[in-house]
């Protein structure tokens, strides 16, 4: 009996140990400089071309451009609070400073406009300078 104990709860632990892991993103890009990334238009020019179907894409390129409908699907509830940042700084920028690219993103990524009224609030706040909510 102590036996079958024991086993139940090491499959546990290993059951419990690998749904803890798939909830978040690799954090494993979350150290890109993003700020780098934004102020260069040749790097923006190419992680942009990359989601957009338009150019070849980098392992974290493509491991965003992976990842995107997901995040929209839940509300970025698998990023880190280091990837929600992130993901502020991103649509904050491309929703100033580059609006067209944002729309060709969004016409990609929520072709049956599901998304669109969902995260209108979040728009306004990033368009207003405003924290984001989640």
């Amino acid at each position: 009996m102590f036996v079958k104990t024991l086993f139940a709860s090491a499959v546990f632990a290993v059951v419990v140990s690998v749904v803890i892991s798939a909830e978040l993103y690799t954090n494993k890009y979350d150290n890109i400089d993003l700020d780098e990334i934004l102020k260069n238009e040749r790097l923006y020019q190419k992680y942009f071309d990359c989601l957009r179907g338009k150019g070849k894409c980098t392992p974290d390129g493509q491991n965003l451009k992976d990842v995107i409908p997901d995040a929209l699907q839940t509300e970025c509830g698998k990023c880190s609070e280091v990837q929600k940042k992130g993901v502020e700084k991103v649509l904050r920028f491309m929703l100033t400073q580059k609006p067209e690219d944002y729309q060709i993103l969004e016409d990609i990524f929520d072709k049956d406009a599901v998304y669109r009224k969902k995260y209108e609030e979040q728009k306004k706040l990033a368009v207003e300078g405003k924290p984001i909510t989640y």
